[in-house]
């Protein structure tokens, strides 16, 4: 017996509407019912909606590490002076109060969105209010004169932007198919990574501290608006908000082994290889000015994240697409985390400038196809829809932890157990451990 055909669709001049399309006049009316924002997603997003994401990521990144890369330790060797303190120590103080900050701010935010019944949608006004206030913080942080006042406006850059970003990856898995997750998370990869590159060519162009930290934050206000502007939000009805409490958002944090395993599993291995890169990253300005020798520090610094983002850029969409091709995520990452952890290693052994352009080189080629592929297998590890983007944000404390551990860690370790050798050492071998961690997820190939 043949099977009834259907009836062809007939779509407009245009084709049918794309739910990560266009949007309308942003004056008009209400934007119609659209997919249900909690169900699975099942149509690919287009190249201009991933392109606008990207770019509202990597205005973020622009924000973060312009400050951590070059502004931070120069306010840090200006104001140590007189505190009793080293610029290390200083700058880990600061850093470290930042990212106490973020650690509850990403995960709140992105309980705060999940449950958002705003008419432009969940994830939209999280990301136009936490980068503007993101963008008003650096200013106020190119006006620190002194320690109180710069610890204060680093915390507030901290909350603003981690508002921003955790509505940025929140709506990956709200709008991004399974299938098409690992070549998303490359392009926010390699966006992030530009970022970072931008944001340190900023800080160190611009000409002084205050013009480095006003380039940033213009940069950080305007690389959202194509997002904003352009694209539409799902928006969720009031009547299927989940109910709030802050005992269910403290708990939260707690992933229990017996009911999520692989999303405890995931988070570790996450925190090990971000602990591993932090520590490379946190002191590299003084890595190139007290051990290596390097003429001119602040450039160094730039040619390497440069170098960096050259490899990294080269394989990050690479690897997120060869991901999705195969369907396998754990290989990409264990491989990608030990080639890491050699590179690091490299640094500890190999103790000068051609020796860091190598290692700078590799790292970006194991980080770019970590971080493509592990975001994708952070998504397929979430539990539930409602609660994306609280989920996320306890992942991504895995992000931000790293930043209070490294420089607790390495102070002590560059001050008194052994200098940078040392330091390297510890963190290959914990970059090590992150990637043979990813053996122990078992629900994702």
């Amino acid at each position: 017996m043949s099977r009834p055909r259907r009836p062809p669709r007939t779509p407009g001049p245009s084709g049918p509407p794309d739910p990560a399309g266009p949007s309308a006049d942003p004056g008009g009316p209400a934007p119609p019912a659209g997919p249900d924002p909690l169900a699975e997603p099942v149509r690919p997003v287009g190249r201009g909606w991933t392109a606008a994401l990207s770019l509202a990521n990597g205005a973020i990144w622009v924000g973060w590490y312009g400050p951590l890369q070059i502004l931070l330790a120069a306010q840090a060797r200006d104001f140590a002076p007189g505190t009793g303190l080293s610029k290390e120590s200083l700058l880990a103080w600061v850093t470290g109060a930042g990212a106490v900050v973020s650690l509850v701010a990403n995960p709140l935010f992105g309980a705060l969105s999940d449950r958002t019944t705003a008419r432009w949608g969940r994830r939209s006004p999280w990301i136009a209010a936490g980068a503007a206030g993101g963008a008003l913080s650096l200013l106020l942080l190119a006006g620190a004169h002194g320690v109180a006042a710069m610890t204060a406006g680093w915390c507030l850059v901290q909350l603003t932007l981690n508002a921003a970003f955790a509505a940025v990856t929140a709506a990956v898995p709200d709008r991004v198919p399974r299938a098409q997750r690992g070549a998303v998370g490359g392009w926010l990869g390699a966006a992030q990574i530009l970022g970072v590159v931008g944001g340190t060519g900023l800080a160190t162009l611009a000409g002084g501290t205050g013009a480095g930290y006003a380039a940033c934050a213009v940069f950080t206000a305007a690389g959202v608006l194509p997002y904003l502007l352009g694209f539409r939000d799902l928006r969720l009805p009031a009547a299927r908000r989940p109910p709030w409490s802050w005992r269910g958002f403290w708990g939260g944090f707690l992933l229990s082994p017996r009911r999520h395993p692989d999303l405890g599993w995931a988070w570790l291995t996450r925190f090990l290889i971000n602990l591993s890169n932090s520590l490379v990253l946190l002191y590299l300005l003084y890595y190139l000015r007290d051990r290596v020798g390097y003429a001119d520090p602040e450039r160094g610094v730039l040619v390497l994240t440069a170098v960096n983002g050259i490899t990294l850029l080269a394989t990050v969409v690479a690897g997120g697409v060869w991901s999705d091709r195969t369907g396998r995520r754990k290989p990409f990452v264990v491989w990608s985390g030990v080639l890491m952890a050699v590179a690091t290693a490299a640094l500890a052994a190999w103790q000068t400038w051609p020796g860091a352009l190598v290692a700078a080189a590799v790292l970006g080629v194991g980080f770019g196809v970590f971080t493509s592929v592990d975001f994708a297998l952070m998504t397929d590890v979430l539990p539930t829809a409602l609660d994306r983007g609280k989920d996320l944000g306890v992942i991504n404390v895995a992000n931000a932890l790293p930043q209070v551990a490294a420089p607790a860690l390495a102070a002590p370790i560059v001050t008194y157990l052994g200098g940078y050798r040392v330091l390297y050492l510890v963190a290959a071998a914990i970059g090590l451990a992150g990637a043979v961690l990813v053996g122990r997820i078992r629900g994702v190939d």
